[in-house]
């Protein structure tokens, strides 16, 4: 990519697209392109059609998606798999009409097996079942990685695939009904603390800034109380001293991987001006490797914790004192989910931001 390419974003609004600009724009690139929702709906063919035409953008971050967590997935099975395959679908066919250059697509850890052997490396694709919560959003993403796949094969596209383990940063999604864990999690111990603290100005401050169905800003102190006590926040007393639990789902053993967001973008933006698809094919080759397959790039630390370790972690940095205690009876979702990051690292590219460093900058940044 030259400076001065002209480079369309999709999805700019995002945890992964507002980062991907982010670091372009800091590299210098200054002819970026974007949509919001309302003035582009990627689902509408015609309309992209009509935006390649206009814009010819020449390089493309696939970037946007529908997206949630473990209750989100199993709640909107139909949308997650129907949304995400019109968006991909039409991007990346109008991509190829329109002779972009190169594309990115940006799919997901969760495209591998529930029990796939760890650390899951590219190879694994398709080798075992997925985890139910999550099929129709990881059936979709395989399906997006296999498009590019099969449009530089049929059509001589340089399109190149990344998944990213689970992300997190500036811009992330806090709703309590369908963030990502870590989000969920550094919000609802920030709420348990304003309670323990019985700081209502701060609850209020809260919603205001983060609204949420169910409860108004305005809602009065039993109010909150009651909502709180929904998302499994609760204060009781004990001989007239109060205590603060926050129950969270399942049984805090499975594992998870986490990758600051700059450094997601930072790697996507060098595998764009660094790495083309027949780079990859020639890596796959020189490993004995004949069909042209799963070659999408891995994109993580190669560290893991557990979501019990994450809650302990992230209770010490929001600096909630009482108790957090795990519910068995909700999902878990899938045991363990780590990327091998090797292909990623031949490639030249390794992550600088680590797990607690970044929590710290976000929860600064939610405050």
């Amino acid at each position: 990519m030259e400076l001065n390419s002209k480079i369309f974003v999709a999805g700019h609004k995002g945890l992964v697209g507002s980062a991907i600009v982010a670091n372009l724009s800091q590299k210098g690139y200054s002819n970026l392109v974007y949509r919001t929702l309302e003035e582009l709906d990627l689902r509408d063919q015609p309309a992209v059609d009509s935006f390649f035409a206009e814009e010819k953008p020449e390089y493309v971050f696939l970037a946007a998606a529908k997206v949630g967590g473990i209750l989100a997935n199993s709640s909107f099975r139909a949308q997650f798999l129907f949304e995400n395959l019109q968006i991909q679908n039409t991007v990346i066919h109008e991509a190829y009409l329109h002779g972009v250059k190169k594309l990115m697509f940006l799919g997901s850890s969760c495209i591998y097996p529930k029990d796939a052997q760890q650390p899951m490396n590219e190879e694994v694709l398709l080798t075992g079942p997925l985890e139910y919560s999550n099929e129709p959003y990881a059936i979709a993403k395989i399906s997006g990685l296999k498009l590019c796949d099969s449009y530089n094969h049929q059509y001589g596209t340089n399109f190149i695939s990344v998944m990213p383990t689970n992300l997190f940063g500036y811009n992330d999604n806090y709703d309590l009904r369908n963030s990502h864990v870590l989000p969920a999690l550094i919000r609802k111990l920030y709420l348990s603390r304003c309670l323990e603290e019985n700081n209502f100005d701060a609850i209020r401050k809260d919603f205001i800034k983060y609204p949420q169905e169910g409860i108004h800003h305005s809602s009065s102190q039993p109010e909150f109380e009651k909502y709180l006590f929904s998302q499994g926040i609760i204060r009781s007393y004990n001989n007239g001293i109060s205590e603060t639990t926050i129950t969270l789902w399942g049984t805090g053993n499975p594992l998870r991987e986490f990758l600051w967001s700059e450094d997601m973008a930072d790697a996507c933006v060098y595998l764009m001006e660094n790495v083309d698809f027949a780079n990859i094919v020639s890596i796959r080759q020189s490993l004995g490797y004949k069909e042209i397959k799963n070659t999408h790039i891995n994109l993580g630390t190669g560290i893991e914790l557990s979501i019990r370790d994450l809650a302990m972690m992230i209770k010490e940095i929001v600096g909630f004192s009482g108790k957090v205690v795990f519910d068995p009876s909700y999902p878990d979702g899938t045991p363990r989910k780590l990327l091998d990051v090797t292909r990623l690292h031949a490639l030249g590219w390794q992550h600088r931001v680590n797990l607690e460093d970044g929590i710290r900058r976000v929860f600064s940044r939610y405050i």
